[in-house]
């Protein structure tokens, strides 16, 4: 988006921080990723698991569409989901040619591990590298990011 009158570039100080913030949120996000051992999961595949968790069973076409994807491309994905015992497909009781993709019992118990060892992880770190004043100073800048956000 470039600029115009009524909206101006960002002066240099919020795009030095725009940069800094987006590169220490990639470094946080990796590191959250290496607590929750996804194993040999591919992006594709965790974007599919958590789109399931959070909207529901559906069927791959409808997963296609929401990952912006063929749906020819959603097949394989769903097949080594299926085989790893992620996901489970029943019958549409609507539409018997289709198959509604739901996560198995396993993979929710798996996603609830991985949430808590993330957390685990860091609760530990906040409270092992910054002192009480410190998680004070990252309580208001986390206000301030839920500011951005919303």
């Amino acid at each position: 988006m470039s600029p115009s009158p009524g909206n101006p570039a960002p002066g240099p100080r919020a795009s030095a921080l725009a940069a800094e913030l987006r590169g220490l949120i990639g470094k946080l996000k990796r590191r959250l990723r290496e607590q929750a051992n996804v194993g040999d999961l591919t992006v594709s595949q965790i974007a599919v698991l958590l789109r399931l968790e959070k909207d529901g069973p559906a069927t791959a076409s409808q997963l296609a569409r929401a990952e912006g994807m063929r749906a020819q491309s959603m097949g394989p994905i769903v097949a080594s989901l299926e085989a790893a015992g992620l996901i489970k497909g029943a019958p549409d009781p609507n539409d018997g040619r289709q198959t509604i993709i739901a996560l198995t019992e396993q993979c929710l118990d798996w996603i609830r591990e991985g949430r808590a060892a993330r957390q685990d992880w860091l609760s530990r770190t906040i409270e092992q590298r910054l002192a009480a004043h410190e998680q004070e100073q990252l309580a208001a800048a986390v206000l301030l990011l839920k500011r951005l956000i919303d």
